[in-house]
């Protein structure tokens, strides 16, 4: 579904991705991790075309995306921070992604689960930040593409709304879907990931199953396995 090749990206003097490489296979859940500055955020945007890396390649579904913005329209994107018009209302924020994107949705069913009924009349900057959260998870969900990339997904949700998003990434991957997920929240990658992916200074330090990191580490559970690798990577 993803093959980053040779990756290199550097903003001024700061060189945040060093050749890197991945490859991810269609369908599953693949947790994104790292500690802050390793280059999630610069691989996640570069594969959404949003930074136009220095060197390398990167193919999307078998398409290289360099000069070929159609590829988006297959990928289905939650930002970790929404900047909303707060001039507009719920329902017309809903309308007009729905009308820029010009797909069949399924928003009615995801507003009934997150409880947004009647919050679909109230402008966007009146919101609290769980419920904007909530409004972003309805944007990202409510189109069929075959990959999906969330990114700090968790972020302001009410225990009862993260139960509804666990079960709706669930479902998503029983499509066959691609998913890419960033996440500080171990107990929630946990519960949720197929494979890890960790970064670190650029670089994939390792890529493997929860239960192969754990071995990897000699820990019982995955924070511990996380703060384990990041303490090893950081020594060598």
């Amino acid at each position: 579904m993803i093959e980053v090749e040779n990756l290199y990206k550097k903003f001024g003097k700061n060189e945040v991705l060093l050749g890197l490489n991945l490859s991810i296979d269609k369908g599953g859940i693949f947790a994104v991790l790292g500690p802050n500055g390793s280059g999630k955020t610069t691989l996640i945007k570069s594969v959404l075309g949003m930074v136009v890396p220095n060197s390398g390649t990167i193919s999307v579904g078998g398409t290289t995306i360099k000069k070929n913005w159609k590829y988006r329209k297959e990928i289905d994107y939650l930002p970790q921070i929404a900047n909303f018009p707060g001039n507009l209302k719920v329902k017309e924020l809903i309308r007009m992604i729905k009308d820029l994107r010009q797909m069949p949705s399924n928003e009615e069913v995801l507003i009934s689960r997150f409880g947004l009924e009647s919050f679909l009349d109230k402008k966007l900057s009146t919101l609290s930040g769980g419920t904007k959260q909530k409004v972003n998870i309805v944007l990202a969900f409510m189109f069929e593409c075959p990959l999906l990339i969330l990114d700090e997904p968790t972020t302001g949700l009410d225990p009862a709304s993260l139960i509804h998003l666990k079960t709706l990434i669930k479902q998503e991957k029983a499509k066959g879907k691609t998913i890419l997920i960033t996440s500080h929240i171990m107990q929630f990658v946990a519960e949720i990931a197929d494979e890890i992916v960790y970064l670190l200074e650029g670089k994939i330090y390792f890529k493997g199953s929860i239960e192969e990191l754990k071995i990897k580490t000699d820990q019982s559970d995955l924070e511990h396995a996380i703060a384990a690798i990041a303490n090893t990577s950081t020594n060598v």
